[in-house]
């Protein structure tokens, strides 16, 4: 242990998807502090240039490190594929940094050796084929067939998770030829898992054949690699440390919406502290 391990756990992401990231590693490590940025004012992510989500992610960065985070975690597939190397140069020692993709793809080399894999992410992730050479460093003849689902992100993250809405463009995405004969879907996209079991329900209706579909989404392998790391570095925050002061998270928004309240509320009921930071001013 050090003495920065009772500082804060820092996650950013588009909007409400890096929440489901955030919950997992809440869940995993009840002791430990976070603060959240959800920059929504340029929702979607996986829309923008590697530049600009670049620019986005030395911002949001600086403003975590002012909370004095011990490690930076991008919840976010699409900043992640363009800005971690990016995050990592800028913050060096003052932080740890990771990225969501990292522990999904050790997850694949350990798992998924010789099999068929489908992904669905966001425009950015898919075109920057940033899982596609990944996979092909492993040498473990892991076959990725992936396709954009660009309206899915948009759609949640304007609070339609569960609508009938969601259930028809899922089911024209996902009955692509791209995506059959797959043995395990990729969650490409943080956002996704909020839809996660409208995505079952489409692997289990009566037309689909393809009945034993995996699901693989990356906020639980996320939040065990964090503990893993913060482990590793001596900065897991000890049950004993402060233990008079209440557990407390913070979320920040660079624009706020009531959507992005809701989601929230419903992963943190008892312990959401809002506040609207607009950066880009």
């Amino acid at each position: 242990m050090t003495p920065h391990s009772h500082f804060p756990i820092g996650i950013f992401d588009s909007g409400v998807g890096g929440l489901t990231t955030a919950y997992a590693l809440h869940s995993l490590l009840p002791h430990e502090n976070i603060v959240y940025f959800g920059d929504v004012a340029h929702h979607p992510y996986g829309e923008k240039s590697a530049s600009l989500l670049q620019n986005y992610t030395i911002k949001i960065c600086d403003f975590l490190l002012q909370h004095k985070v011990k490690l930076i975690l991008i919840a976010c597939h699409s900043a992640s594929s363009s800005s971690y190397i990016t995050a990592k140069n800028y913050v060096g020692k003052r932080a740890i940094v990771m990225n969501v993709i990292d522990p999904v793809i050790t997850h694949l080399k350990h798992h998924y050796r010789g099999k068929k894999i489908g992904l669905i992410g966001t425009k950015h992730t898919i075109h920057s084929q940033v899982y596609h050479h990944k996979i092909k460093e492993l040498d473990a003849n892991i076959v990725l067939s992936s396709l954009a689902t660009p309206l899915l992100a948009p759609m949640i993250e304007e609070g339609y998770a569960g609508h009938n809405i969601i259930d028809a463009v899922l089911s024209n995405y996902l009955s692509q030829p791209e995506l059959t004969d797959i043995q395990a879907l990729l969650l490409a996209c943080t956002h996704y898992p909020l839809i996660k079991h409208q995505i079952h329900q489409f692997y289990q209706s009566p037309i689909n054949t393809s009945k034993s579909i995996i699901l693989i989404d990356s906020a639980e392998l996320t939040s065990k690699a964090v503990q893993a790391t913060l482990k590793e570095n001596q900065l897991l925050k000890s049950p004993s440390i402060n233990s008079t002061e209440p557990h407390s998270h913070k979320f920040f928004v660079s624009d706020y919406t009531q959507s992005f309240v809701d989601s929230a509320r419903h992963f943190f009921p008892k312990s959401v502290d809002f506040e609207s930071y607009p950066l880009w001013d």
